[in-house]
């Protein structure tokens, strides 16, 4: 909240929970943000549910465990300006753990290059399926979305790990959109052992979820190669 707060460009802020608790509604009434609450059952809801409460046309779904750099939402919308065919904007991130940011490791090499390749065609569904086949490099938190653009889109709720990359997947096949990327590093997420990525790490679900995107983007037995090696990049989550 307080990294929201600070952002250089003023915007409206909403909280959305469905665990409403005292904790949640003393941070809210601190930090004068209007809370929002409605029954949840996993991520994919929750952003729903998110998503229903806001009036504005641009939104970047936040999460607790994440911290934004003061010029984002300015910079995204400089994007959103410029390029107002945008369908999402997005920045590269840096990995925070016991609040330190970690330097970039092999994995986020490779997702920054990965980025940086999406770069050059932002337009071509073509080119961005291509490279989502080799994996997820889009951080869901450092995204903002354009509703008007996206305004019938919802979210997978029978994912719990890769509904993110499944995202990026059906809004390039499904709309019309540019895919604008922002190459300074923007955003912070946060490591940790609490984190639903790594709980989806530990329990399988996330290589479950992994091997069904590459099996849309890829025969089946390449995309069983292909997961033998993207599963390492699992290990810098634990």
């Amino acid at each position: 909240m307080i990294s929201l707060k600070k952002q250089s460009l003023t915007s409206r802020i909403i909280c959305y929970t469905s665990t409403p608790n005292d904790h949640i509604s003393s941070l809210c009434t601190k930090y004068d943000i209007p809370l929002f609450t409605k029954e949840g059952g996993g991520i994919g809801k929750d952003w729903n549910n998110a998503l229903s409460f806001v009036t504005t046309p641009f939104a970047t779904i936040a999460h607790q465990d994440d911290i934004y750099l003061e010029s984002y939402a300015e910079k995204v919308m400089t994007i959103f300006d410029r390029y107002p065919d945008s369908a999402i904007v997005y920045s590269d991130y840096s990995e925070y753990r016991d609040q330190k940011v970690l330097p970039a490791n092999l994995n986020l090499k490779i997702k920054t290059t990965m980025l940086n390749a999406l770069d050059i065609f932002p337009h071509s569904s073509f080119w961005q399926l291509r490279i989502l086949a080799f994996g997820n490099p889009i951080s869901c938190p450092a995204v903002t979305y354009n509703l008007r653009l996206l305004k019938d889109y919802h979210f997978n709720e029978a994912l719990r790990t890769s509904l993110d990359w499944f995202a990026w997947y059906s809004i390039s096949k499904n709309y019309k959109g540019r895919f604008s990327y922002i190459k300074e590093k923007l955003m912070y997420h946060r490591i940790h052992e609490e984190s639903e990525t790594t709980a989806t790490i530990l329990d399988n679900t996330r290589s479950k979820e992994d091997l069904m995107m590459f099996e849309l983007l890829w025969p089946k037995a390449i995309a069983k190669g292909l997961m033998y090696f993207y599963k390492k990049s699992q290990e810098s989550n634990g």
